[in-house]
């Protein structure tokens, strides 16, 4: 009996994390990051100009803020479950929605419609997901919740460019295919039993937040600056910028996607060994090279090499900013998923502003190497506020890892 118990649990917990994964992928993976390598086909198709394409990738980012704001309100109202449903079926339809070329306005509204529900699911998946995983397996979990974002920017890579073969309208439709497909694995996988979220943030967060919490949100957005020039721009930059065609652009994507993939495992398996404030700066020091490297060089080492690392942390820094905004947060269950909503609106505003603010650069000066300058120097400006505050504190294994808090990272 205790066997089949045993096995049960198991299964369950397969079944929950498979629904993080597709959320994740579908949420975040295929939503924003497959329209990254459809640029230059929309720019060469006339479906809309360099500029206003750039603006539509920019609009999904601000989308991604919206979620990310009104994601603990809407799961505090109608169920942590069916919002995810909801946010899922959007992401859904968006898809399907953008391969009519109605307007730039309709694509606009789709655009942050499929941000939107992003937001949403990068809030509340892992706090659905990480309370049915027994703790010594959640840095594990969040590593494989958190893989579905790369697994959706390989696929994009690597479906996008075959698929363009048959037209811009079958592309969107094949991904809201593809989309539809993994929302139907996830539907029933998130349990009704989990924890709703208080709608508000506790007045303790407010009022206490240390200097080095604060800090950190601050290097958090700055690392969204820091990532927009290749989430938005690395393809068209290989494809128009550099006129080696979408093809190249994509096989640098794929790779983005494959940095991506393995990122977050990588990242929780390093603050494992040294702690979550040291890997943090030490991923803040790499990205920053990485994103100057392709700033200086346009070789194809240096392509590959930036695309691999920087993809790496795209979503390779959540679940370390996860664990140092748990360690750093009241051990109140309830203060610490405030923290972390809060550290992700942080980054969703850095990501937003820098998005539209980049978006006006490269339509002024269509310069690209610009962008990832700007970038590196977002890496090194957060780097900088880390130092000053010294968020470098001893830690011990005990207390860099979050509790038994639904928000546990690897």
């Amino acid at each position: 009996m205790a066997q089949v118990a045993a096995l049960s649990n198991r299964v369950n917990v397969a079944r929950v994390v498979s629904a993080g994964l597709c959320a994740s992928l579908v949420g975040i993976g295929l939503s924003r990051f497959a329209y990254t390598p459809l640029i230059p086909a929309l720019v060469a198709a006339g479906w809309f100009s360099p500029a206003d394409a750039a603006y539509l990738g920019a609009a999904n980012l601000a989308g991604y803020l919206g979620g990310a704001l009104a994601a603990r309100h809407l799961a505090a109202r109608i169920s942590a479950r069916r919002t995810m449903r909801i946010m899922l079926a959007s992401a859904v339809l968006a898809f399907f929605a953008c391969a009519a070329p109605v307007s730039f306005a309709w694509f606009f509204v789709w655009r942050f419609v499929s941000g939107f529900a992003g937001g949403a699911v990068m809030v509340l998946a892992a706090t659905m997901v990480l309370p049915h995983v027994p703790p010594a397996r959640r840095g594990l979990a969040s590593g494989v919740i958190f893989a579905g974002v790369g697994l959706g920017i390989a696929a994009s890579g690597t479906l996008v460019p075959p698929l363009l073969r048959w037209g811009l309208v079958e592309t969107w439709c094949a991904l809201g295919i593809l989309a539809l497909a993994l929302t139907i694995a996830a539907w029933n996988g998130f349990s009704d039993t989990e924890a709703r979220p208080t709608a508000h943030p506790s007045p303790r967060v407010e009022r206490h937040t240390s200097p080095t919490l604060k800090a950190l949100y601050i290097q958090y957005a700055l690392n969204a600056v820091g990532l927009v020039p290749h989430m938005v721009f690395l393809v068209d930059f290989v494809a128009r910028g550099l006129g080696h065609g979408l093809d190249a652009g994509a096989r640098y994507w794929v790779l983005f996607g494959l940095g991506a993939t393995v990122g977050p495992v990588l990242a929780g398996h390093l603050a494992d060994r040294i702690g979550f404030g040291p890997a943090l700066r030490l991923a803040l020091l790499v990205q920053a090279g990485a994103i100057a490297l392709i700033a200086v060089a346009s070789t194809a080492v240096a392509l590959s090499l930036s695309s691999l690392v920087v993809g790496a942390f795209v979503p390779g820094i959540v679940p370390l900013v996860l664990g140092r905004t748990q360690a750093l947060a009241s051990p109140d269950d309830d203060v610490r998923q405030a923290a972390w909503s809060t550290a992700t609106t942080a980054f969703a505003v850095g990501q937003a502003g820098a998005a539209y603010a980049m978006s006006f650069l490269f339509a002024h000066s269509g310069s690209h190497v610009l962008l990832f300058s700007v970038g590196a120097a977002a890496l090194v400006l957060a780097l900088i506020v880390d130092v000053a505050v010294g968020g470098m504190r001893p830690q011990s294994r005990r207390t860099a890892q979050p509790a038994s808090s639904g928000v546990d990272a690897g």
